[in-house]
């Protein structure tokens, strides 16, 4: 690459990532979303994707390709913003790489490489994503993540035929990994694995998500909830689904834990993702509810529908009409930001306090599973408001 095109190159991502952030005019009063995305593939670094000697690239091509930046686990770290994004290249191969910001909102910078994850010997991933951050009370920062390894027993001829699994690791500094034993659950393949941040009856809690395959979930679905004694060992006991998918819901076809719950005094804020087909294929929402302090299986609040859709720009991507969270950040003053990827193709940040979702969790209605139901609820808040308008 010469240097002129170089210099062109930088002066380009440097305006990229020096680009600020506003939010939109319109706003449900629970979020406030942004204009542009936080992470989008151009974000990744320039010394990536070229290279940069131009002896060896004299017409400065780009030799590693980079398709999508999204699903990015979230976590505050000596003051800044960090995000542990799945990064996608043209290879269809996915890996983590850590971006950080001042503000969380823009100027997010990626690390100088991607992370290292330790492969386990004799049993490589194939493809790694969706890593969930934990600051256990145990003192380490735990990443669960998708592991993904083509199945032993796919009929010959079948290269599509996968199997999911939870992949564990933990750091302290976000630079070195220890890479634990994968999951061992008896209730099928596993998705959407996230490590409560406290004990749980003297146990690691985790929220599970088990499926019956790769792709159909079967008789599975719904977000579980079981007990590991050991991490270095996390074999999981007492699985048990306590929020399932639903008929004629935005959680219909099946449902998972977004990033791990955030404590209020009120109870756990927990935040997943619902998904329903439709004649345009499969749709994904984000939901809400909130479970007991006494008990993180015990749902005591669930607002009707989904919290976040798409919007229109949202729907388009890679995989169309999706949004999936797996981070968000409890800031010290208690406002939060969530970091949610729409259609598989790159990152965005809506920001809303504590004090608003406990709001809207607690006192917003919930389902009542029918159409009547639904003009039910319409009358009671009409009435409610007679002589407010």
């Amino acid at each position: 690459m010469s240097l002129k095109t170089l210099n062109k190159e930088k002066k380009r991502h440097a305006k990229l990532l020096s680009k600020k952030n506003k939010p939109v005019s319109k706003t449900n009063g629970i979020y406030k979303r942004y204009k542009n995305p936080v992470l989008t593939a151009d974000h990744t670094p320039i010394h990536w994707r070229y290279d940069l000697n131009p002896e060896t690239n004299p017409y400065g091509l780009e030799r590693i390709g980079i398709n999508a930046a999204f699903n990015s686990g979230a976590i505050k770290l000596n003051g800044k913003f960090i995000l542990c994004v799945r990064v996608e290249g043209n290879d269809r191969k996915s890996f983590f790489a850590i971006a950080e910001s001042p503000n969380g909102i823009d100027n997010f910078k990626f690390w100088d490489k991607p992370c290292v994850i330790p492969q386990i010997e004799g049993n490589p991933d194939t493809n790694v994503y969706d890593m969930r951050l934990t600051l256990h009370e145990d003192g380490w920062i735990y990443g669960i993540f998708c592991t993904e390894r083509k199945d032993p027993k796919a009929p010959v001829g079948d290269t599509s035929s996968a199997i999911a699994n939870a992949g564990i690791v933990r750091t302290k500094d976000l630079l070195t990994w220890e890479r634990l034993p994968d999951l061992i659950s008896n209730t099928g393949q596993q998705r959407n694995v996230v490590l409560h941040p406290e004990f749980v009856n003297g146990h690691y809690g985790l929220y599970t998500r088990p499926q019956d395959g790769f792709i159909d979930i079967g008789k599975g679905g719904g977000i579980g909830f079981g007990y590991v004694k050991d991490m270095t060992n996390p074999i999981v006991t007492e699985e048990k689904i306590f929020t399932n998918k639903v008929y004629h819901t935005v959680y219909e076809l099946k449902n998972g834990q977004g990033p791990a719950p955030i404590k209020t005094s009120k109870g756990w804020l927990h935040l997943a993702h619902g998904v329903r087909n439709t004649a345009a294929g499969l749709r994904y929402t984000l939901y809400m509810f909130m479970t007991s302090l006494d008990d993180v299986t015990k749902v005591i609040h669930h607002p009707a529908g989904y919290f976040m859709a798409p919007n229109y720009k949202e729907t388009l991507g890679d995989v169309s009409n999706v949004l999936f969270t797996n981070g968000w950040i409890e800031n010290e003053d208690g406002s939060i930001y969530i970091y949610y990827a729409s259609s598989d193709t790159r990152m965005h940040v809506a920001t809303t306090s504590v004090e608003i979702l406990v709001d809207y969790v607690t006192n917003s209605p919930e389902d009542k599973l029918t159409s009547a139901g639904s003009v039910e609820t319409i009358l009671e808040l009409i009435e409610k408001n007679k002589g407010l308008y």
